[in-house]
């Protein structure tokens, strides 16, 4: 897929057969898409009709597609995979849509399927979950992958971050003191000292970087994009 002049190549393909499942994919990655492509277009039973690079992309395709089912990255530049979800089904509130991502953390399958996805699948399951995937949720159904299940129900009870320590959760996994946490929020050195407390105490962690290990796993806050 080409980039030329800073533009995306965005592939609609309106063609397919009176039966086929109709799908979109959203992916960043063009190799990712090619290889779903490849994977999709081998079922008789499916049809790859448009792709895009990142959430904007992503409800435009829907909107000129209106596809069946739409494979939905979560971390994209633009517009990130959840808020392409919110976008898509506020137009079009029965899009059935499957979250395909690298991240296994509880709490973004959490903000996919409030956010309405159907499904969520592991992008090291692809050869072996996305077709039948694909097809459950075609079928009206929902699905999510047993070990994510298992982790929603691990954390079920637990006590949630704030949206202040969830901040300043991510100024400590770039680095910052609690001194620069303080003067970047404008909050107070003890207030910062008194947040990173109860991070450590909601978490379970021994230790800050301890803390940065679980958020990151779990989905709390999110790695760079690469």
């Amino acid at each position: 897929m080409s980039r030329s002049s800073g533009h995306f190549e965005k592939r609609t393909i309106m063609s397919s057969a009176p039966n086929q499942i109709r799908i979109l994919t959203v992916d960043d990655h063009a190799i990712l898409r090619q290889g779903i492509a490849a994977l999709v277009n081998a079922e008789c039973d499916m049809k790859l009709v448009a792709e895009a690079s990142n959430g904007q992309e992503a409800i435009e395709q829907f909107r000129l597609s209106k596809p069946d089912v739409t494979l939905m990255d979560l971390q994209m530049p633009t517009l990130n995979g959840i808020e392409a979800v919110i976008g898509i089904r506020t137009e079009f509130p029965d899009a059935r849509i499957i979250v395909l991502t690298t991240y296994t953390g509880d709490l973004q399958v959490l903000r996919a399927l409030r956010a309405g996805a159907r499904a969520y699948v592991l992008k090291g399951q692809v050869h072996r979950e996305l077709l039948e995937t694909i097809r459950a949720v075609h079928a009206g159904k929902k699905r999510i992958p047993p070990e994510i299940a298992a982790d929603l129900a691990d954390h079920a009870g637990e006590e949630h971050l704030s949206s202040r320590e969830v901040e300043v959760l991510r100024l400590i996994a770039t680095g910052n003191a609690n001194k620069l946490i303080a003067d970047q929020l404008s909050i107070g050195e003890e207030t910062v000292k008194s947040h990173v407390s109860n991070i450590l105490s909601k978490l379970g962690a021994n230790d800050r970087t301890h803390a940065v290990t679980i958020a990151l796993k779990r989905g709390i806050i999110s790695p760079p994009i690469s």
